[in-house]
C-alpha cells in the first residue's frame, strides 16, 4: 500500500521525467530518429503508412515519442490526484487508481518509448494494456472521489 505522500511524490517525478522526455522530443531524439530511419530527403527512408498516407518513420516515432510523454504527464497529474484525495483517507479504490497509473504509465508510455527508440515494433503489443490501466485507474479515482459510491442525481429524492 502507498501512502497519500507516495503517490503525491511519485506523481511528481513522473511529471518530471515527462517534461525531461519531452524536452528530448523536441531538442533531440529527433536528429537520432532521421539517422536511424532516415530524413525527408533521404533516399533510404523508412516509410511507413499511416491512415493510407506515406509518412517517413522519423517523423511518425517523433509523434509516437511525444504522445508517451504527453500521456505520462496526464498520469503523473492523476497519481497526485490520488495523492491528494488520499490526504483524506485511504481508500481501496485509491490505491487501485495509483497503480494502474503507475504500471499503465510503464507499459504504456515505456513500451512507446522503447518501440521508438529501437525500433523492434513487438514492444507495439504492450501498449494496449497501459491503455486499459489508465481507463482503470480513472474509473477507480472516480469511484474513489464519489465517495465509494455512485453519485445521486440533483433529480433523485432519498426515501
Amino acid at each position: 500500500m502507498c501512502s497519500a505522500r507516495c503517490w503525491t511524490s511519485s506523481g511528481a517525478v513522473l511529471a518530471a521525467l515527462a517534461v525531461a522526455a519531452g524536452a528530448f522530443g523536441a531538442h533531440g531524439v529527433d536528429r537520432y530518429f532521421v539517422q536511424k530511419y532516415g530524413g525527408l530527403d533521404d533516399d533510404k527512408a523508412q516509410i511507413e503508412t499511416v491512415a493510407g498516407q506515406p509518412v517517413p518513420k522519423a517523423k511518425r516515432y517523433l509523434e509516437v515519442f511525444q504522445t508517451a510523454a504527453r500521456y505520462q504527464m496526464y498520469h503523473a497529474l492523476g497519481l497526485i490526484a490520488v495523492g491528494l484525495l488520499g490526504a483524506t483517507g485511504t481508500k481501496k479504490s485509491l490505491q487501485l487508481a495509483g497503480w494502474a497509473f503507475a504500471l499503465g504509465t510503464v507499459l504504456f508510455s515505456g513500451s512507446l518509448y522503447v518501440l521508438t527508440l529501437t525500433g523492434i515494433t513487438a514492444w507495439g503489443m504492450v501498449t494496449p494494456f497501459g491503455g486499459l490501466l489508465f481507463i482503470v485507474g480513472w474509473i477507480a479515482l472516480a469511484v474513489a472521489a464519489a465517495g465509494g459510491e455512485c453519485p445521486r442525481l440533483p433529480n433523485q429524492i432519498a426515501e
